[in-house]
């Protein structure tokens, strides 16, 4: 199979995630950062200052799965671990926690609170949404609400957020004929919510709608990247790319949050070609020194939020924020040579969010998803026969995928039913990528 076919049989997208919900490891890439040195942003509302470098609380350390077995209910993250993270971040200057009710499979609230209350509440700022997706109803919705304070441990929010909307329909039903919106600018009244925005995925049209002054919103949190500032790499996604949207927000002097700076993990560890031009630009620079370096560039960016795992990771962005060296001409100009390098090797879009999970039918879909774009970005793929390296490469791609995708949650287990589309806010058609990794990897066990 010829690289042309297998990348029209792959489909369309972007990323890999190297963050999501992985167990605890030990640190290689371990940084000394002085405390004191983070880049902060003046909140030009409340006058406060805003690390430059958030942390979001969507990807958090796991226990061991060998523990798993011994836990009490579904939750398996790593609250030792956790601490340690946010006592970490703190101590170096990071004071804003971004989390939402549907992250770690509902425990990333409850986590983050347990880490935060362990310090003073002047220390830090609290991001959470409301994250009513699959129940619009009001009663739930306030439900949700209320629940988020106790899981949080604290008696105000400092940045609360409309969460994932992309169209009028989904806005209306969720937040308008329900009475929330409403609802929630009370509770900024009451002094509970002391910054109301949303967080975007989806259409052009109706981000200008939003942002067209019907309503006053402090802030938006929009996905930005080097690769989504001029790309629309997955047009079902969105028909508005980064760029655009950035500058509605600075035109309306209305601040960006930043979610997805790495693009689930992909810029993190981008296409071996890519790789090496980064290393020729600077051999000490970590792969994800960059993007976080693009998006922290931008004046009306108030932080950017990264969904850390291991301490390396978060001792690496620290670095590259402490404080932020601003690029140059020549290094925006390769950072675009490299963003045309992952719209050339095109991967599925997923960001590892777990919005898909669980599947009813037992797939790991963002495990199956990471270990395809990483084949992939790593030059280690199976795709021409008539290269010398296709034995070896078909080998390591067959055995890792059984190695990280257990056999019976595989692609093939699929059977379409689409469940996990509708809240894909990717927008995959993720049965059709299903399918179509599944042939790809029958195709590769009959070339024996």
């Amino acid at each position: 199979m010829d690289r042309r076919k297998f990348i029209k049989l792959v489909g369309a997208g972007t990323a890999l995630t190297a963050l999501g919900g992985c167990e605890r490891s030990a640190s290689s890439l371990t940084r000394a950062v002085p405390a004191g040195e983070m880049a902060y942003r003046l909140d030009q509302k409340t006058g406060s200052k805003i690390s430059l470098l958030g942390f979001g609380m969507m990807r958090l350390p796991r226990v061991a799965r060998a523990q798993r077995e011994s836990l009490v209910g579904d939750n398996d993250l790593d609250q030792e671990m956790v601490n340690e993270l946010v006592d970490h971040s703190i101590a170096r200057g990071v004071n804003i926690f971004d989390t939402s009710p549907r992250y770690c499979k509902g425990f990333s609230e409850s986590a983050t609170g347990i880490a935060l209350s362990r310090h003073p509440r002047d220390k830090f700022f609290v991001s959470t949404k409301m994250s009513n997706q699959s129940d619009w109803s009001r009663e739930a919705s306030l439900r949700m609400y209320e629940k988020q304070f106790e899981d949080l441990k604290v008696d105000y929010i400092d940045y609360y957020l409309v969460h994932n909307v992309g169209n009028h329909d989904n806005f209306k039903g969720r937040f308008l004929d329900n009475g929330i919106l409403d609802f929630l600018i009370e509770e900024k009244k009451a002094g509970r919510i002391r910054q109301l925005g949303w967080s975007f995925h989806g259409d052009g049209d109706f981000f200008e709608y939003m942002m067209s002054g019907k309503y006053d919103w402090d802030f938006v949190m929009i996905q930005l990247n080097y690769l989504d500032w001029e790309h629309v790499d997955n047009p079902r996604r969105t028909s508005i790319n980064a760029r655009r949207q950035y500058e509605i927000l600075a035109e309306r002097n209305v601040p960006a949050m930043i979610m997805e700076p790495l693009l689930g993990g992909r810029l993190a560890m981008p296409h071996y070609k890519a790789r090496a031009m980064m290393k020729q630009a600077d051999q000490n620079a970590s792969d994800a020194s960059w993007a976080f370096r693009f998006a922290g560039d931008l004046p009306n960016v108030l932080t950017v939020f990264s969904g850390m795992t291991f301490m390396e990771h978060l001792q690496d962005n620290i670095h590259t924020y402490s404080p932020l060296v601003s690029l140059t001409e020549k290094e925006h100009a390769m950072l675009e040579q490299v963003a045309q390098i992952a719209i050339e090797y095109r991967n599925i879009n997923c960001t590892s969010c777990q919005y898909c999970m669980p599947c009813p039918y037992g797939l790991d879909i963002p495990e199956i998803i990471t270990h395809f774009n990483r084949s992939l970005n790593e030059g280690n793929f199976p795709d021409d026969r008539q290269d010398a390296d296709y034995r070896r490469a078909r080998r390591a791609f067959l055995i890792g995928q059984d190695r990280r995708v257990s056999p019976r949650r595989q692609a093939n287990r699929c059977t379409g039913c689409g469940i996990c589309v509708k809240d894909c806010p990717q927008r995959i058609n993720i049965p059709m990528e299903m399918q179509r990794i599944d042939k790809f990897t029958e195709e590769l066990k009959r070339d024996v």
